[in-house]
């Protein structure tokens, strides 16, 4: 089987870029929605039962760090293993290793909870990383707070070094 490249990837599943780092497209949000009062309070208004997107990091980007108000679900498919760091509201610090040996820790599946911060970077050699991830309630951008180099900080001291590799300024 032939190696493939980022930009095949890039170009083949019609990606554009994230506002967190890296490229992405939605591949899917569910029709049917649940109603505002069927959600926890944290949520304004309806939201789909789910979404999914295909995401693509590239060796020199990051997906800088950020909270969802949703879970989120993170499926490795292709490329080199890609860590996602996660800081828990209490300032737990976890690395997911996302890939395709078990052998050296990696997972093919992995959940962000709802409410923590987190970022991703290449793990190994590799030139990119392609995942999928699929949030429920499904994603909306009013639901998406990029983490600020600051404030992070502030918040997480012990963590520092990786707030200021993972944020943008």
């Amino acid at each position: 089987m032939r190696t493939q490249t980022a930009a095949y990837w890039i170009d083949k599943l019609h990606l554009t870029r994230h506002p967190e780092g890296g490229w992405f497209r939605e591949t899917y949000r569910a029709t049917e929605t649940i109603p505002e009062a069927g959600l926890p309070t944290r949520f304004q208004g309806e939201r789909a039962f789910s979404t999914a997107i295909q995401f693509l990091l590239e060796r020199d980007d990051c997906s800088a760090l950020h909270r969802l108000k949703s879970d989120e679900m993170w499926h490795f498919y292709e490329g080199s293993p890609l860590t996602v760091h996660l800081i828990a509201p209490d300032g737990e610090y976890r690395p997911i290793l996302l890939g395709r040996d078990p052998e050296q820790g990696e997972q093919l599946q992995a959940v962000t909870p709802a409410g923590s911060w987190f970022g991703a970077d290449l793990a190994g050699s590799g030139e990119f990383a392609l995942v999928g991830c699929t949030v429920a309630p499904g994603f909306d951008f009013t639901d998406f707070e990029m983490g600020g180099r600051g404030n992070l900080a502030e918040l997480f001291p012990q963590h520092e070094a990786l707030i200021r590799r993972l944020t943008r300024g």
